[in-house]
């Protein structure tokens, strides 16, 4: 799109128009004496111009009273005489206020000069300050209705109102072009194509009314047959195109035939009527557009409809898995294993990784939805949406927290409870691995302290003693670590082991494999507290035996010892006095059987420790 530039040249011929008006109704000035040769020239020249001024200005006058005519008829006014009419300013207002959409200052009342002067002055002053360039003009050139000047300030209110706006759409949008250029553009687009239109100007190209038909034609083929005009007919041609602009589309007669089919039409005559023209077009392709704008506003309501309700759809749904998904995921109930508790964790990865983020994917869908929705609306000046109670953004946004502090509770539930499930596993482990070494030390204690190997003497049963005490001390200070076995049972059952009963039964298995060792223990030392005793009485023995033999040695003791010995030394021969290491009972043994030292053994015959 073109943007016209502002017309200067246009402007500059109308400010010469109203500029060479002074001149009007004054005599030339006197030639000189060297110019008396060309003076009748000159004067035939001048009478010339001045008749084909005068003929331009009926002209101009007649097409400018029908084009103002046009426009007061909106406000319901006319003029008859473009010179005297607007001369007390009060049509000149209206016009202004018609062509421009404003409300100029209220007219002064009266009709004397000065409230004439003071009304074309407030309308003037209203072209200043649209920046239309009023120069050689004044308010009482038009109170007093200077011909030219009053053309001229019309032609300038055309040009400003009427042909400075026209746009023209062109490939290059930078082009710049002036008003007349750009009309004078549009006039050949629109009649491209058509046999002997060839529209160079607003002068000579108009006057054989084919433009003025192919204009018509191109955007109302409906009204003008374009094939039966002949260039040759110029009059009918323009007659025609003319009454068909005012009856069909509306448009003023601006001009007559005659006006157009001379040998130079008036420019700014023609201009203002193919301007006519332009406006009218123009405005019926906007109204064509505006139907279109209707059926696209229509269209898109429609579209708007169908998304809105998509919105709602989709909000529901969403709105529905989080009001679900939430007091599933805030189910604290977790499974009492480690391998259990690690697969609930994989589950809510999952969700946390795959179901979660396509909701997430669809909220920001509702979110650029509901924009798309008010962006349509705020293009159309609509009423913005709101979306029903609880479906709004904010809603599923307060929704979308909710779940993810459910989901947060969770995931720290769930790790808390991994934890604690690893450190079950580690303690489980921990009190399996004791338990095998306490079971295998307690077997092999057990195996022990079965053992009766004290010996046939007393040293020996006496070295068993200080071994057993060994033993004794070194199962006292095992209870601690046995203790420690027991500690980790009960921790482990405490905090809901899974296979707690496998525990408490290898605990309980323990503990009594301590009980039976403590017995062992403890009836081991009775043992050998008895043969301790009975190797002292054996002990005590022999030192009586040798004290008697040591009497009978001397002679001290005579046949009292063969009374003593029960039938005489023949009686303990070949047998000996020894204690049982399994029961520490005390029975007879042969001497050379025995094989016992000396001092274990008694012999029948009073003799300690020999063989017969």
């Amino acid at each position: 799109m073109a943007n016209v530039a502002p017309v200067q040249l246009d402007n500059q011929e109308a400010q010469q128009q109203l500029s060479n008006a002074r001149w009007e109704g004054t005599d030339p000035p006197q030639p000189r004496p060297w110019e008396e040769a060309t003076a009748t020239v000159k004067l035939f020249e001048c009478s010339r111009i001045k008749a084909l001024a005068d003929e331009r200005d009926t002209v101009q006058k007649k097409t400018f009273t029908k084009w103002i005519n046009s426009h007061l008829g909106q406000v319901s006014c006319r003029i008859g005489d473009l010179y005297t009419d607007l001369r007390d300013g009060y049509l000149l207002t209206k016009l202004l206020e018609v062509l421009s959409g404003e409300q100029l200052p209220k007219p002064t009342r009266g009709r004397m000069r000065i409230h004439s002067l003071e009304n074309v002055d407030k309308a003037l002053q209203f072209l200043k300050e649209q920046r239309v360039h009023l120069e050689n003009v004044g308010s009482h050139d038009i109170v007093d209705g200077n011909h030219r000047l009053t053309l001229g300030l019309i032609w300038t209110i055309i040009l400003r109102f009427q042909i400075q706006v026209i746009k023209i759409e062109t490939e290059d949008s930078r082009e710049t072009r002036s008003a007349k250029d750009a009309l004078l553009l549009w006039c050949q687009m629109k009649t491209a194509g058509y046999p002997e239109v060839n529209i160079q100007n607003f002068t000579t190209s108009w006057r054989d009314g084919l433009a003025f038909s192919a204009l018509i034609h191109k955007h109302r083929p409906d009204i003008i047959d374009f094939k039966k005009l002949t260039k040759s007919n110029a009059v009918y041609n323009l007659q025609h195109a003319f009454n068909t602009a005012e009856q069909q589309l509306g448009l003023a007669k601006l001009l007559d035939p005659e006006d157009v089919n001379v040998e130079h039409p008036d420019e700014k005559s023609v201009l203002t009527y193919v301007v006519s023209f332009y406006h009218y077009f123009s405005k019926m392709k906007a109204l064509a557009v505006e139907g279109k704008r209707i059926g696209k506003v229509l269209d898109q309501v429609l579209e708007i409809e169908k998304i809105t309700e998509r919105y709602e759809s989709l909000a529901s749904e969403l709105l529905e898995w989080i009001e679900i998904t939430i007091p599933f995921i805030t189910n604290q109930k977790f499974a009492n294993s480690l391998s259990g508790v690690q697969q609930q964790l994989q589950a809510f990865t999952a969700f946390c990784t795959l179901e979660k983020p396509l909701k997430f994917q669809e909220k920001g869908n509702l979110e650029v939805l509901l924009f798309s929705i008010q962006s349509k609306l705020r293009a159309n000046n609509r009423k913005l949406y709101i979306p029903k109670e609880g479906k709004s953004i904010s809603d599923i946004n307060k929704a979308w927290t909710r779940l993810e502090k459910a989901e947060h509770e969770r995931e720290v539930a769930l790790r808390t409870e991994l934890i604690r499930q690893e450190k079950l596993e580690l303690l489980a482990q921990r009190f399996d691995h004791k338990a095998v070494m306490r079971e295998t030390w307690l077997n092999e204690n057990q195996r022990l302290v079965s053992q009766d190997n004290f010996g046939c003497d007393l040293p020996a049963v006496e070295a068993a003693m200080k071994k057993h005490e060994a033993i004794e001390a070194d199962i006292s200070s095992y209870q601690e670590r046995i203790q420690v076995v027991l500690e980790l049972a009960q921790e482990v059952e405490s905090e809901g082991y899974y296979d707690s009963r496998r525990i408490l039964a290898q605990k309980d298995n323990i503990l009594r494999q301590w009980g039976l060792l403590t017995e062992l223990v403890s009836a081991r030392r009775t043992r050998l507290e008895q043969n301790i005793a009975l190797q002292r009485i054996f002990q005590e023995m022999v030192y009586m035996i040798d004290w008697m033999e040591d009497l009978q040695v001397w002679g001290l003791l005579g046949a009292s010892w063969g009374a003593l010995g029960g039938g005489g030394a023949g009686s303990l021969q070949g047998s000996c006095l020894i204690p049982c290491s399994a029961t520490g009972e005390v029975g007879p043994a042969p001497c050379h059987v025995a094989k016992l030292s000396p001092a274990s053994c008694i012999c029948a015959h009073g003799h300690i420790g020999y063989d017969t």
